[in-house]
């Protein structure tokens, strides 16, 4: 007896020192666990953090589930649960056990009840779990651990382990598949997974609710999903087997000191994490699929998705008239509950009062309409708005060229701020109350179109009227239009005779403090000697100049003959005139003498960043704080002229030559040459003539012409990697093949190596490392595929001032092979595509 005492206390001790097994003797319970052999899992009961919120209470009592996290992470990660749907009110009250069938088993000892089991048949009653390196915690024969009876790898959660197999057992049609939680504080079965295509196809599939599939991987082409080419670039090695028994994929990593893992998370992506010891954080490689709004229901009935910019910002909100079901499931992310209507609908009341109003229609604009919808009869809108209320299960309907449509269900999958296909205007069935009158549309719309006409009327006789005025102030402007250009032209000593000259100095009518004596400009610059000049391009050449009272200058002297220069000069003196900001170069003044066309500018005594940051000497003057100075700077730059300014403006030029420094390295953005300016709703444009720099183009604006703010963005980012890295994005000189700096810096941050591309020169700051890398991420998120999907530059405002923001998730950037061909640095050039590219030298 007292031998049995001893080995019971004896067990209970290594339990409690970290041993790898449970045996019959070494029951675990309470605060015990078992660690791994190398101590990269651990095994015990777990409780799940509490997010902090207003209506989850911090001193609620706690609940545990049985399951494996790491023991290398600091922040609890369980990896498995045991009792997913099964929680246990104490560890003190519950015992994970080997029972006499050999089987492990969760018992509730205040119940004396069987919680949790493996299962499985053992032909012997002598038994052990053991906790592995790789995560699995196995079933064993006590004398043969080589004999393994179960293995919860093989019975995955919402985590996809290195080893584990994720497919379909062809003999038994098991599914080994990855659910979700519940939400972020409960680890039972929600609504997402993700497994191999039960119907012998070899892709993935994330579906919802076990009945729709949102997403797929694509096919497997032997070395990755077809849709998934970013699987192939990190640090994995996967296999995929297929065989008359089994079909599933599995994975190794490349090297074994990273820790990474494949979740399905609470939002309906699948997702690779890597942990990140120098941020103490899970860093997110990659997600599927990208945009949150394309997982099915993400948002409930009555949700209405928005993709986010940011990680940390809410994507589901409760459209008009709606209200969060359960608040405390949306606090832990489970939208699942959909949303409530906060007022009955008239047909619903039987409210015979004359105070009571019919129900109204909400005008939903720009959205994607909602699944389930049904054909109606409707010759006209006013016929099938008539339809949806004549049916008090009707909750909305839209009219289009196709007819009319309607929803007698709880809406789902709706999305605003929509352009794609399925999208379209839709009108939301609400009780009156929930309208303002300006918001109602009582009026049927072919009465709304009665009232149009009849408004429109009135409206023509007005604007005849005013167009006869218009008319009579344009002659009197034109006159005195002419009598301002003669006066000018006397003074410049010569008569234009090119419009497109006389339309430049209208432009400076409002600036006649900005004009300078041509003879003052020839006496600064020693007559625009060769020994004055800081650089030259394709528009003319830039000299160093000193006015009489001591101000040093930059003259930009454009070329007479060129044809660029006529719509640079107008572009830069309209815009730098009336922009004022520290990180935007300064206008001191323009000069049209003898046909000359000169901007002068604030001088800027450390010239452009790359005669700087690409000089393997002159680089080390660029320590880090410098670095990270002139990526903010540019930052709010860029934000001034996309969101601050009176103007709203597109640069379409951002690079390194074009970014100036002065005495103590604050950038200022210059050469407004090919800037754009839009109108106040105007977010992009398209052009046929597509000027910039190669490598700092985004697709988009390179391929299609298209560009906006998030044009400049793409820039920026490619900037922001250049001043990390110090490397060129063209590459190197030396090098016999083109070097994308964006495809290099991807490459290695999926592999975790990204720290080995940070410039040499900053390897004497290794304090600065977490900052670094998260100017990476910033330039990564900037360069990213889609426009949408990069950041706005007060977002970028905003994490880099930040200590504490959260980043959003990187995918694939913006590969653009097509650009890839090495360009002649001596020349400008032109494509065949009618492409111009502005080659400036340092300035």
């Amino acid at each position: 007896m007292a031998l049995l005492v001893f080995l019971l206390l004896f067990g209970q001790i290594l339990l409690c020192t970290g041993a790898d097994t449970i045996n019959s003797t070494t029951p675990l319970s309470g605060s015990q666990k078992i660690v791994s052999q190398g101590s990269k899992f651990t095994l015990g009961f777990y409780s799940p953090p509490k997010p902090q919120s207003k209506t989850i209470s911090s001193t609620s009592d706690d609940y545990y589930y049985i399951g494996i996290w790491y023991s290398t992470v600091p922040l609890l990660t369980p990896v498995w649960t045991a009792t997913a749907d099964m929680l246990v009110s104490a560890p003190t009250a519950a015992s994970l056990e080997i029972a006499k069938d050999g089987n492990l088993v969760l018992r509730d000892q205040t119940r004396n009840r069987q919680i949790w089991s493996t299962n499985v048949s053992i032909s012997s009653n002598s038994t052990m779990a053991i906790i592995r390196d790789s995560g699995s915690l196995e079933l064993t024969d006590a004398s043969n651990p080589s004999i393994v009876y179960w293995q919860s790898i093989d019975h995955p959660t919402d985590t996809w382990l290195p080893g584990a197999k994720l497919g379909l057992n062809k003999i038994t049609g098991v599914s080994n598949r990855l659910v979700s939680w519940k939400n972020s504080a409960d680890p039972s079965p929600g609504l997402f997974s993700l497994e191999l295509d039960p119907n012998g196809t070899t892709q993935l599939f994330i579906r919802w609710n076990e009945s729709v599939n949102y997403w797929t991987s694509g096919p497997w082409n032997g070395k990755y999903f077809t849709l998934m080419p970013e699987a192939a670039k990190n640090i994995y090695r996967f296999q995929f087997i297929n065989n008359a028994t089994e079909s599933y994929l599995s994975y190794s990593m490349e090297e074994d000191s990273l820790v990474s893992r494949f979740i399905i998370d609470v939002t309906g992506q699948t997702k690779q994490l890597i942990w990140m010891d120098s941020k103490q954080q899970w860093i997110l490689v990659w997600a599927q699929p990208q945009p949150w709004c394309d997982v099915y229901a993400l948002c409930g009935a009555y949700g209405s998705c928005t993709n986010p910019l940011n990680a940390s910002d809410t994507y589901c909100n409760c459209v008009k008239g709606f209200s969060q079901k359960v608040q405390s499931d949306w606090d832990l992310q489970d939208y699942s509950g959909g949303c409530k209507r906060n007022a009955p609908l008239f047909c619903e009341t039987n409210s015979s009062s004359a105070h009571t109003q019919s129900d109204k229609f909400y005008v939903m604009t720009d959205v994607r309409l909602p699944d389930n919808a049904r054909g109606a009869v409707a010759k006209s809108s006013q016929e099938c708005q008539v339809a949806c209320l004549n049916n008090c299960s009707c909750t909305a309907y839209a009219y289009n060229p196709a007819g009319c449509v309607v929803w007698h269900e709880d809406l789902i999958n709706l999305q605003e701020q929509y352009s794609g296909e399925g999208g379209g205007t839709l009108l939301l069935r609400l009780a009156a109350s929930e309208l303002p009158d300006q918001q109602r549309t009582s009026e049927l719309p072919d009465q709304q179109r009665t009232k149009t006409r009849i408004s429109g009327s009135v409206v023509g006789g007005v604007a005849a009227v005013l167009i006869i005025l218009a008319i009579m102030s344009f002659f009197l402007f034109q006159k005195c239009r002419r009598d301002r250009t003669l006066r000018i032209s006397e003074n410049a000593g010569a008569a234009p005779t090119d419009f497109r000259y006389t339309d430049l100095l209208d432009d400076i009518r409002s600036i006649d403090s900005l004009l300078l004596d041509l003879s003052t400009l020839r006496a600064a610059t020693n007559d625009f000697g060769e020994g004055n000049m800081l650089g030259k391009g394709g528009f003319g050449m830039v000299h160093k100049g000193v006015l009489p009272d001591g101000k040093q200058i930059a003259v930009k002297r454009l070329c007479q003959s060129s044809t660029q220069g006529i719509g640079e000069l107008k572009s830069e003196l309209v815009l730098v005139a009336k922009l004022r900001h520290r990180n935007l170069v300064s206008l001191i003044g323009v000069c049209l003498e003898e046909q000359e066309k000169i901007l002068v500018y604030e001088f800027m005594p450390n010239r452009s960043l790359d005669t700087i940051l690409f000089d393997s000497e002159k680089c080390r003057d660029l320590d880090w704080e410098r670095r990270f100075k002139i990526i903010s700077g540019v930052a709010r730059g860029l934000r001034y002229l996309h969101e601050e300014s009176q103007l709203k403006i597109v640069h379409r030029d951002l690079k390194a030559s074009n970014i100036l420094l002065d005495l103590d390295y604050n950038p200022k953005i210059s050469d407004f040459g090919l800037a754009k300016i839009f109108g106040g709703d105007q977010s992009e444009d398209v052009t046929r003539r597509i000027a910039g720099t190669y490598g700092y183009m985004s697709p988009e604006y390179a391929m299609h012409g298209q560009y906006s703010a998030k044009s400049d963005a793409f820039s920026f980012g490619v900037l922001v990697l250049e001043i990390v890295t110090g490397r060129r994005n063209n590459g190197s000189c030396n090098s016999e093949q083109y070097v994308y700096l964006v495809n290099l810096v991807w490459e290695y941050w999926t592999r975790g190596k990204v720290i080995e591309l940070i410039d040499p020169s900053l390897s004497d700051h290794p304090s600065h490392v977490d900052q670094v890398l998260k100017c990476i991420q910033i330039g990564l998120l900037c360069v990213q595929n889609r426009p949408e999907d990069r950041p706005t530059m007060s977002s970028v405002n905003v994490m880099l001032s930040s200590q504490s923001a959260r980043l959003p998730s990187v995918s694939m950037p913006a590969f653009s092979d097509g650009l890839s061909g090495r360009s002649d640095n001596n020349s400008e050039a032109a494509s065949s595509n009618g492409m111009t590219i502005t080659k400036l030298e340092p300035r």
